[in-house]
Formats: C-alpha cells, structure tokens, sequence
C-alpha cells in the first residue's frame, strides 16, 4: 500500500546573492517557477500534500502565484516561519533573518503527521529524484534519507556554490561537510565552511542539496535540539543558524537514526546569481522539447 506523501518547500529565506525573491522568478515559457516544477514532479512521484514554510508577509503573492494554481491538484498548507516561534522562557534578541532550516522544519509540526520531504524553494531537483525518494519512503519504516548529487550536476559557471560533502559509510550518511565548491579550469575546489580545509573533490563525490525525506519523529529531536542551539549560542543569537544539515550530524553521531544516501542522475539547476537564469530557462526549455514537462506545466 503506496504512503501518504508530503513535500515541504523551505521558501522563508530571502535570495540575497540573487537580489530578491528568486522563489518566485519565473523561468518557464508560461511564466512557471522553479517551485511549480518541483510540485509537478512530486505530484507524479505520489505526493499528496505540499507545505510552504514562509514568512508571514509573503503569503498573498504566494497564494496569488504558486497556491492558487495548484490548489485544484494537491492539499496546501501554509506554515509561517516566525522568529516568535521559540521555547517559553527563550528570546529572540535582536534577530530580524529566520532561524534557519532546522526550526522551518519544526514550526511545520501541526500539519505533518506522515513521512516528508524538504526541499529548498529556489532549487531544480529533477524528476528522477523525487522518484528515487518516493520509491525508499514507501520501501521503508526508517524514512530518514538524503539524495546525493553528483557534485558535477550542480555547479554554476557564474561563481562558488555552498554544498554539503557527504561522508558515506556503506550507503549511510556518516557527516555532511558545508562547503564552498568551484570549478576551476576543470578542477573542482572545496574550502570546508567548518574546518577552512582546502581540497579538492572528484566529479562524482556525492553533494546534499537539502532533499531529504523524515518521518514525524524527527520533531521531538529538533524540538530538543533547538533549546540546546539556542542555549550554545545566547550571546549570538543575531547571527547563529539552526540547520538542518547539522542536525542530522550530530544526531547520527549520537547514534539517533540512520539517514541512507540515495543516488540520482538528475541534474540541478537553480538561480544562485543572477546571470544563471538563462542556463535554467535554456534547461527547462531543453527537457520540454524532450517531452519530460508540457509546455504548459498545469494546462
């Protein structure tokens, strides 16, 4: 019997290197974004409910985009990403950016009581990705699972990239490492965001992109992860981030759940700058042309 599925897109964070809110930037021939395709192939892959996670004051122009156009297809919800949403006796501070992907994830905890999937608003996963995911969660009691990218797969000519190196151990993570990756005359560079480690990595090094499926017990963990964030980092409470990717190492460090490397031969694109909109519209416009999306995607 196929699960209930459903996709939580983290969309609260601005696009600072972009300049704007490059959620909502079109880039199909129909005026399409990025997030319509990524719905679309969930849809297909067996998902029947989609979670935005957003701020508050950015609700009607995604109901008026995104949510209307969908909303005859698939369950919606909306889920504001408040920085009030904290434990009683804690405070904000002098904080004004959200708190980070971990706590986008827990202010999502009311409306989720089935195995889900994160994914970053702003990135293009493929379809062979949301398939791959949907297939494990379905195979699986334990839906702790990340998909793996080629690190050649989703790299920008236009400049560096923030990825997370998987360190995997018999098909399990074992650590994400952040980094800074470039491409350089052919050579792939990373500068570990962690350690300041400069290496450099092979083409098929396995990269996390934020796609990762959970079960709702993950919640109890973040919940109790987030009081000892917010402890640990009292007097920097304006800068510190509670991460998802952090998490998930430390819990599998902790020996708290396993989280299995899933392997994809999708391609990402996305919008990190500006001047990569083009190879993203050249994309999509190439996998229409192949017969993988419709024209008009909801037509």
């Amino acid at each position: 019997m196929k699960k209930d599925l459903t996709l939580v897109i983290l969309a609260a964070g601005m696009g600072s290197r972009f300049g704007g809110l490059k959620q909502i930037e079109p880039v199909g021939p129909n005026g399409e974004f990025i997030i319509d395709y990524s719905i679309y192939d969930a849809i297909r892959a067996g998902f029947s409910k989609v979670v935005f996670i957003i701020k508050e004051e950015m609700y009607e122009i995604f109901r008026e985009t995104v949510g209307k156009r969908i909303e005859d297809k698939v369950n919606v919800e909306y889920v504001f990403q408040s920085l009030d949403n904290i434990p009683s006796g804690y405070n904000k501070g002098s904080r004004v950016k959200p708190w980070g992907t971990a706590h986008a994830i827990l202010c999502a905890k009311d409306v989720i009581h089935e195995p889900f999937v994160i994914i970053n608003a702003d990135d293009f996963y493929g379809n062979d990705a949301y398939s791959v995911i949907s297939k494990f969660i379905d195979n699986n009691e334990n839906c702790f699972s990340l998909v793996g990218y080629d690190v050649i797969n989703t790299l920008t000519s236009n400049g560096s990239v923030k990825r997370g190196v998987c360190i995997i151990n018999n098909g399990y993570l074992e650590s994400i490492d952040e980094s800074v990756i470039e491409r350089v005359d052919g050579v792939i560079h990373a500068t570990s965001l962690v350690t300041n480690r400069e290496y450099t990595i092979d083409s098929n090094t396995k990269v996390s992109m934020n796609m990762m499926s959970f079960t709702p017990s993950i919640f109890k963990y973040l919940e109790d992860k987030f009081k000892e964030f917010l402890d640990e980092n009292k007097d920097n409470l304006e800068k510190c981030e509670y991460l998802i990717p952090t998490v998930l190492a430390n819990g599998i460090k902790d020996g708290k759940f396993n989280v299995t490397v899933l392997n994809t031969n999708s391609k990402w694109v996305g919008v990190t700058y500006k001047e990569d909109k083009e190879s993203v519209v050249n994309y999509i416009n190439k996998l229409i042309d192949s017969g993988e999306y419709n024209k008009d995607l909801w037509g």
